[in-house]
């Protein structure tokens, strides 16, 4: 017989999980299983918004690991088939505020919203919007990757969020078949990135949602990032990912994409840059924001030099005078003095 659990107030309980400065596990494992129904309700509740679970039997197996990076949260659920609802009463509490945009990475999800069903199947993208009532059926185990985007930041009418939920996006070409990829990697590897790339990787990927919905929406192709504008958007996240890497060369990156180092030069030149100047000047970056929030003493200039992707000290220094006139110990004694840079 299905067992349902309904009031949150009634029972409330802080979930307890493992956590790190930005990662947290939650697990029915970590609790009696006469007590891992109510315990998954509040876990589901207190990380991403009020819904009715009910599942078959009294035990349920499941974990939830999220993450946050810049604006966008993460979240990476595995369970047991069960049915959730996001009812009308939770919706009344206030608690969505982002838009869910979904990767099925196993099993299969039935899902209803808006007048319309669909059924979310291995790799499939679906839009979830919290503030409407939405039922969902899984009916074997299953995992989903969840990332929760602040709404004003899709910058999406409701009228378009309304015609975007229900439907199933499959990821075979275009830009779904480079947001699927890189929505699953990036929950995989969510927490291995310093707060920096962690934010530089958001901004990327909530361009790359904005720019799927409005896909998906029958926008202007005017509008749209062509053929090459989607490649650079993969490069340019490929770079992200391996920025620490000292051997990143316009050789390797081209390799990589099966593209010619001339074509992937190109790419670069239509945006006023080339490659090099690109990694360089992000690498520089994320060197200022590091050396900026460390204590004075706690790390030396080669050590974050060559933890973002440069061979040591000198390279660094000679390349951060060139571009900011002065050297990183002048900087760093400025910044000190009259405030961290803007």
């Amino acid at each position: 017989m299905a067992t349902a659990i309904g009031s949150y107030e009634e029972r409330r309980r802080p979930p307890t999980g493992t956590a790190s400065e930005r990662t947290r596990v939650l697990t029915t494992r970590s609790v009696p299983p006469d007590e891992s129904l109510e315990y998954w309700h509040d876990a589901v509740f207190d990380t991403l918004v009020g819904m009715d679970i009910a599942a078959e039997g009294r035990t349920y197996d499941a974990t939830l690991r999220t993450d946050r990076l810049g604006e966008l949260q993460i979240t990476t659920v595995e369970a047991d088939p069960g049915r959730v609802h996001r009812a009308p009463r939770f919706i009344a509490r206030g608690d969505g505020r982002e838009i869910f945009v979904a990767v099925q990475s196993t099993g299969r999800a039935r899902v209803e919203q808006d007048g319309r069903s669909t059924e979310l199947r291995t790799g499939d993208i679906g839009f979830f919007e919290t503030l409407r009532p939405f039922r969902t059926t899984f009916p074997d185990r299953f995992r989903m990757k969840i990332f929760a985007v602040p709404r004003p930041l899709l910058e999406l009418p409701e009228a378009d969020v309304r015609q975007l939920t229900g439907r199933a996006i499959h990821p075979r070409d275009g830009l779904p078949a480079l947001l699927g990829p890189l929505l699953e990697r990036l929950a995989d590897t969510s927490a291995s990135y310093t707060t920096p790339t962690a934010e530089r990787l958001a901004e990327s990927v909530i361009d790359l949602v904005a720019a799927t919905a409005a896909d998906q929406l029958g926008a202007d192709p005017a509008d749209l990032p062509g053929a090459d504008g989607v490649l650079l958007l993969r490069i340019r996240t490929y770079i992200r990912w391996h920025l620490s890497d000292p051997g990143l060369t316009p050789t390797a990156i081209a390799r990589v994409h099966g593209i010619s180092v001339r074509y992937l030069h190109r790419l670069f030149q239509a945006e006023g840059t080339t490659v090099c100047q690109w990694i360089r000047d992000l690498r520089l970056r994320e060197c200022r924001r590091e050396l900026a929030a460390r204590p004075p003493g706690s790390v030396s200039l080669g050590q974050v030099a060559r933890r973002w992707g440069f061979t040591g000290a000198a390279g660094f220094g000679k390349a951060f005078r060139s571009s900011y006139g002065l050297s990183p110990t002048d900087w760093l004694d400025r910044v000190r003095t009259d405030g961290p840079p803007c």
